[in-house]
């Protein structure tokens, strides 16, 4: 009996761990009338960019977490460029994706420790020209799909260790 105790702490131990190894994000928007391409089809415009910058901060804290406990990854973007493009022909405005009209972002980083101490930094201008290419997208059914699978891809360089 003793010996399974000892087992399941051990096991919770480790779980709740692994828990706290996780870093944070934030993220600013740095002057986001000016960006190219953060345009509704249809609803309200406001609300859609709201709906896209949110998207966009619980992406980052999702690749944060992905970062050594203590660490935060701070992120400035300056433009953003969503796949596609909106056309305004007639009445209706829908969000055309094409090859032609590729997803774009442009931030600067700094990874900085629980003193703050920079750990790393750098300007991004991120383009996926082959945005359409493959079948394995992971965000199949997300609007942003192919902006995260971009920032995945951007991440997994920048901080995974080769």
């Amino acid at each position: 009996m003793k010996k399974l105790s000892a087992i399941l702490t051990t096991l919770l131990l480790m779980i709740f761990s692994n828990l706290s190894l996780a870093g944070t994000s934030e993220v600013t928007w740095t002057n986001p009338d000016d960006y190219r391409d953060v345009h509704a089809g249809e609803g309200h415009r406001s609300k859609f960019k709201a709906r896209v910058f949110a998207s966009f901060d619980a992406h980052f804290a999702q690749l944060a977490e992905k970062l050594p406990d203590g660490q935060t990854l701070l992120i400035d973007v300056t433009n953003v460029d969503l796949a596609g493009d909106v056309n305004h022909g007639g009445m209706r405005r829908i969000r055309v994706i094409k090859e032609l009209f590729i997803p774009r972002m442009a931030f600067s980083y700094q990874l900085v420790d629980q003193n703050k101490q920079e750990i790393s930094s750098g300007e991004v201008n991120l383009k996926d020209m082959r945005f359409m290419m493959g079948s394995k997208l992971r965000y199949r059914n997300d609007t942003l799909a192919y902006e995260k699978k971009m920032l995945d891809n951007w991440f997994a360089e920048t901080f995974t260790k080769k």
